[in-house]
């Protein structure tokens, strides 16, 4: 159990990293309510974490909707009576070159990947305010810190996330903020989208280089755990062999 429980949102939770946090800090004995789409996922997980003697709650989520949102922070207010914790994790990476002009796609990634998190922030910083106290997690990349070809709008995106998180951080004294920067790790970020073949190599290094999600669940557990004078502004966290 925690030292202290804590009250979590944590945005695209039905797989990879949001997945693999829920379980990690409801297990720990947070009090943790997951957000997304797939609301059957997101269904079977409750049931697997109670069976396992954790208590975790579910609603359906679209981090797009700044509507939404605001109801997701609306409903953890109301089963918990504060939100101490907001993960903001849902992600989307449909990698290809710049000349594909794959603008749709283009603009998904930043909805989710930028406007997501601007919605996560919008909806709970001014309870944390209120209350002097609170903590925001910010999931980036490792692409956020460098540009590789076929990910130029993807670290574009998470490049952002990383200056609007140290923006943040910089105007609060009361309110923690940190950024997550994952390297290879096994998610379905390269399911969906984006050219077909550059995908396939994505999945491929993923398959040899990977780390699994549960490595930076814990790494956001270490950040959410520390005490309120502390504040964990940035973690990396990649596999030893990736270069």
């Amino acid at each position: 159990m925690s030292t202290q429980s804590k009250a979590v949102l944590i945005t695209g939770a039905s797989s990879g990293i949001g997945e693999a946090t829920a379980i990690h800090l409801a297990r720990a004995g947070h009090q943790v309510l997951a957000g997304a789409r797939r609301t059957e996922r997101l269904s079977d997980l409750a049931g697997r974490l109670r069976a396992d003697g954790a208590d975790l709650r579910t609603t359906h989520l679209d981090v797009t909707d700044p509507d939404s949102v605001h109801a997701f922070a609306a409903t953890g207010t109301e089963l918990f009576g504060r939100v101490d914790v907001l993960v903001n994790n849902a992600g989307v990476m449909p990698l290809s070159l710049v000349e594909d002009l794959r603008v749709d796609e283009w603009n998904q990634m930043i909805d989710v990947n930028i406007r997501g998190v601007l919605h996560g922030i919008a909806a709970v910083l001014p309870g944390m305010r209120e209350r002097g106290s609170g903590h925001i997690v910010n999931v980036a990349s490792v692409s956020g810190l460098r540009v590789d070809p076929t990910a130029a709008v993807y670290s574009a995106t998470k490049f952002a996330v990383r200056a609007i998180s140290e923006g943040l951080r910089q105007e609060s004294r009361d309110v923690r903020v940190t950024v997550v920067c994952p390297g290879f790790t096994r998610t379905e970020l390269t399911h969906q989208g984006g050219d077909a073949a550059v995908q396939q190599a994505a999945r491929a290094a993923t398959d040899e280089l990977a780390i699994p999600p549960s490595a930076i669940a814990r790494a956001i557990a270490f950040a959410v755990d520390q005490p309120a004078d502390v504040d964990v502004s940035e973690l990396v966290v990649r596999p030893t062999a990736q270069g």
